[in-house]
């Protein structure tokens, strides 16, 4: 009997791929083999501390560090350009530092020389104005190893800058971090693997350049002789020295590339073991202190909104200070690039834009005073949670004791205070959303842009959280948007529900009117209802699908309307119904599904467009439905509301 296997079967290599692999293993083999068979392991020790050796070494180490440190300076910022600006010329500036990587090393020497010789096109300049020269002097090897090293830092900085999603360093600037502040304090941290590796792997290239540095900087031993150069000397005079020297220059080579495992040969990080604590359940002390919590007191200053946006989205927003407006409408509606187009972070769209009595359309997006929660809240992970609340008091310049105490103040009263010294990852995702919650109102915003910020979370977590966030939107001074798909969201924490349609705005209204009265398809779907566009006949509409609608109040003949029908007043029979209903069609069931104590009962027809009915589990099981029932549907003609469009 054969026993299970706990590990999945990994698959064999075919013959004609792994014969191939290994002669591949062993061509680079071989070499570093033939080093350590012919390395004099009795003499190692003396050729290594040699006199001559002990001062390439030094001198190797020198001309590394500063190549490693102008990699830095100059690369760094190079590859954040490249990475996060579109400007003319891209494709060529990239070229260019891919260049050295691919350049025999003797012509990026003699390239050098033609630069920045005493006849090259700077080096004149530089030695009249301030008797600097180059060539033949260790500034000329640092030079020399920084052209031949510096790609490597910039490829993999780029690479690590472009594996980061903008939301991060878009969401600081929302909280009003400067460009500077923000490439510091959330860009550098959070590619600081990317940034060791191509650090790593730069200064390993220049300790071990030798072609650039010979042609442009020479071999003067104690001046440009570094390591690689004297091993090229030492195989004239002493191979034996020659292979301990290059026995040295392995072993550090090998050892760069085993502490970089993981981040430059593509092997991703393990994930982290789930936590026992990671669930979105606070400690009972905690939710009943939270509870008993006295309601936020409105500021006394509020921050009227007045938007004009152009460009996809065309539109004009009014609200007064402590509006809650819910942003609507299906995707590609526009909702997204408005409350980008608010933060001045899209050149899709433009808002012409005033907050109070200041007009902040000029204005870059980290002094607008509009903070934005993306849908995963783009809490900065390298932070806890403490310091991500106080992150917009501290860019304000708000003293760090001062910040830290309102941040504190903030994640106590969304509950998640004890949390407080934990990190991002350390959290769960309803944690994580009262965080950026209150990390957004702790920056004391005068607009408020949620973007879906409930979406990601489960049924529980979520009431919870919006029943936390319309507490302490009664007490914000400014006016909020929220992107929302849920009915639940948009009729129990707006105002107003703003419905979009292609950019434009289809309706603007309280909740209730929008519930009663969906001028969209869309929308009526999302709360819900049955919704058929068509248009108007004497009495009742021609639905676009097809079929014919009676009503009981119907609207002049020939308008555009769309006709809504709750699923709860569609009937469902075995029989032809006989009774009051008017409107009544054949169909077969389509599909069942649960929706808390009912079931919603999709029923296709080919007299009429597909059509929701909601039932009991009873009265199912009494029709015995299934998937292909054969049915008929009946619905009143007081039971139909038609919407003019």
């Amino acid at each position: 009997m054969n026993r299970p296997r706990s590990r999945a079967a990994r698959p064999r290599a075919p013959i004609v791929l792994a014969v191939p692999a290994l002669l591949a293993v062993a061509f680079l083999l071989l070499p570093l083999a033939g080093i350590l068979a012919r390395t004099s392991w009795g003499e190692l020790g003396g050729h290594l501390t040699s006199e001559g050796t002990r001062q390439a070494l030094t001198l190797s180490l020198i001309v590394s560090g500063w190549a490693l440190a102008l990699s830095l300076v100059l690369g760094v910022p190079l590859a954040w350009l490249l990475a996060r600006v579109d400007f003319p010329g891209k494709v060529f500036v990239r070229s260019l530092v891919l260049l050295p990587m691919v350049l025999p090393p003797t012509v990026g020497g003699v390239a050098l020389l033609l630069g920045f010789g005493r006849r090259g096109l700077l080096g004149p300049w530089l030695e009249d104005w301030f008797g600097v020269t180059l060539p033949f002097h260790t500034s000329g090897a640092v030079l020399a190893a920084t052209f031949v090293a510096m790609p490597f830092l910039v490829i993999s900085l780029e690479g690590a800058l472009g594996g980061l999603r903008p939301r991060y360093e878009e969401t600081a600037a929302s909280l009003g971090a400067s460009p500077v502040r923000v490439f510091f304090t959330v860009t550098l941290p959070m590619v600081a693997p990317g940034l060791a590796a191509g650090a790593a792997l730069t200064w390993a290239r220049a300790l071990g350049e030798f072609g650039a540095t010979i042609t442009f900087a020479g071999n003067l031993p104690g001046t440009t002789q570094t390591l690689p150069l004297q091993v090229y000397l030492l195989l004239q005079d002493s191979p034996e020295a020659a292979t301990s020297v290059s026995l040295l220059l392995l072993v550090i080579a090998m050892a760069v590339l085993l502490a970089l495992r993981g981040r430059w040969t593509g092997g991703a990080p393990r994930p982290r073991a789930p936590r026992p604590e990671d669930t979105d359940d606070e400690p009972a002390a905690v939710r009943k202190r939270v509870e008993a919590a006295p309601r936020p007191v409105a500021d006394r200053e509020t921050w009227p909104l007045h938007a004009e946006v152009t460009g996809f989205n065309q539109l004009t927003l009014d609200a007064e200070g402590g509006t809650t407006i819910a942003v609507v409408g299906p995707n590609g509606a526009g909702k997204t690039t408005l409350l980008r187009a608010l933060l001045g972070l899209t050149p899709r769209a433009h808002a012409r834009l005033r907050l109070g009595d200041t007009d902040v359309t000029a204005l870059p997006a980290h002094r607008r005073g509009v903070a934005w929660v993306p849908q995963d809240g783009a809490l900065f992970p390298h932070m806890s949670t403490l310091a991500n609340t106080a992150y917009g008091l501290r860019a304000r310049g708000v003293p760090r004791a001062e910040a830290r105490r309102s941040a504190q103040e903030w994640l106590d009263r969304l509950g998640v205070g004890h949390l407080a010294g934990r990190r991002p990852a350390q959290v769960s995702g309803g944690q994580a959303q009262r965080v950026a919650l209150a990390r957004a109102l702790a920056a004391r915003p005068r607009l408020l842009l949620l973007d879906e910020p409930l979406a990601a979370l489960d049924q529980t977590t979520r009431s919870q959280v919006r029943h936390t966030l319309r507490r302490h939107l009664e007490g914000f001074g400014g006016v909020c948007l929220i992107v929302t798909h849920d009915p639940v969201e948009a009729v129990a924490l707006a105002d107003r529900v703003l419905v979009l349609e292609e950019g434009r705005t289809l309706q603007d209204a309280p909740p209730a009117d929008v519930t009663r009265n969906p001028r969209s398809p869309w929308v009526a779907r999302m709360l819900g209802r049955n919704a058929w566009p068509g248009t108007t006949t004497a009495d009742g509409l021609a639905p676009a699908d097809g079929g014919h609608l009676v009503v009981a109040d119907a609207l002049p003949a020939g308008v555009p309307a769309l006709a809504v029908i709750a699923p709860e007043a569609v009937s469902v029979h075995r029989e032809k119904p006989t009774g009051s209903p008017r409107n009544v069609w054949p169909g077969t069931v389509r599909e069942i599904t649960a929706g808390g104590s009912r079931l919603r009962i999709l029923i296709g027809s080919d007299r009429a467009p597909d059509l929701v009915a909601e039932i009991t589990p009873q009265a199912a099981a009494e029709l015995s439905l299934a998937d292909g029932v054969e049915v008929w549907t009946g619905v009143k003609a007081t039971e139909v509301t038609l919407v003019a469009l």
